[in-house]
């Protein structure tokens, strides 16, 4: 699963084979192929995983600010993705770049990687509802789509992300009055 996820990632889905993968994992392709079943849901299972690491991180900072700062914690996602840049960025968003380069909405990695997107914006509405802002689905479609720029702009020599939880501030400030 290393393996897969780190070549995936940095030299795209449809760009790596099995092959890579085995010979890089240290296991046969028959034992990818019996654990996995297919290149697809071995590419959803990294995806599936990669999910679960970034829910995690974004429940933990969400629940260090609950209750006590409520503008915080509908910007936490903002504050999750500076602390997970830190450590993975050069490529972008993991979830974006399946969804470009698997856009059937059958595919399992799709459907993990749309998954996704839609859990963000769910959790931005429920801090948003939460936190007692007006019009909480347009604000988190809103919220959504800056911190979607914010992970699109990641490879460029810019520090977008800065720029973009501050205009996620003063929208959910806005929406709290």
């Amino acid at each position: 699963m290393a393996a897969a996820e780190e070549l995936f990632y940095a030299h795209g889905i449809t760009a790596v084979g099995v092959d890579l993968i085995a010979e890089r994992s240290g296991v046969t392709k028959r034992t990818l192929y019996n654990q996995f079943g297919s290149k697809d849901r071995l590419v959803a299972a990294y995806l599936a995983a990669r999910d679960a690491r970034w829910r995690a991180l974004v429940r933990a900072g969400v629940d260090a600010v609950r209750g006590t700062d409520p503008v915080a914690a509908v910007t936490a996602p903002f504050t999750a993705l500076r602390e997970w840049s830190r450590a993975d960025a050069a490529r972008g968003c993991a979830f974006i770049n399946a969804l470009a380069e698997l856009p059937d909405p059958a595919h399992p990695a799709h459907r993990v990687a749309a998954g996704q997107k839609l859990w963000l914006r769910a959790l931005f509405a429920h801090l948003a509802t939460e936190a007692g802002c007006r019009a909480p689905d347009a604000l988190a479609t809103r919220l959504l789509v800056l911190h979607e720029g914010a992970l699109a702009t990641q490879p460029l020599p810019l520090d977008t992300l800065a720029e973009t939880t501050a205009l996620a501030g003063e929208l959910v400030r806005a929406a709290a009055r």
